[in-house]
């Protein structure tokens, strides 16, 4: 496996055990549907969280920066996408759990509720 994908799967890993200390039931991870993706959908109550993992090994680059306008449309499209398709009535939440640093030492940030899908997908 290529080391960007290591670096992304104990970006996940972390994230994932992280949810679940805090309370979230972790329902489906690296969920696809055509060529959208969901890194984590997690519970917590009545609301289903669409999580996107950024994790970067080079401290110095804010990996919450790359979720930009675009990524954030597309979460919202797989969020709406993975809804219907299991026919759920939840509510969505947006998260962003960004990762920096190495799996020996590394800081983990989680942004609930990152930001609310526009009205608007143009």
């Amino acid at each position: 496996m290529a080391r960007h994908n290591d670096t992304g799967r104990f970006g996940e890993d972390a994230a994932a055990e992280y949810l679940a200390g805090q309370g979230y039931a972790i329902v489906d991870r690296n969920w696809r549907c055509g060529r959208m993706e969901i890194d984590i959908v997690a519970q917590r109550g009545s609301r289903l969280a669409i999580v996107e993992v950024k994790t970067r090994t080079d401290t110095g680059d804010d990996p919450i920066e790359a979720v930009d306008r675009k990524k954030q449309l597309a979460m919202v499209r797989a969020g709406v996408a993975y809804l219907n398709a299991r026919r759920l009535p939840h509510e969505l939440q947006f998260d962003i759990i960004a990762v920096s640093g190495t799996p020996d030492n590394y800081k983990l940030e989680h942004l609930e509720d990152a930001f609310y899908p526009p009205l608007k997908t143009y």
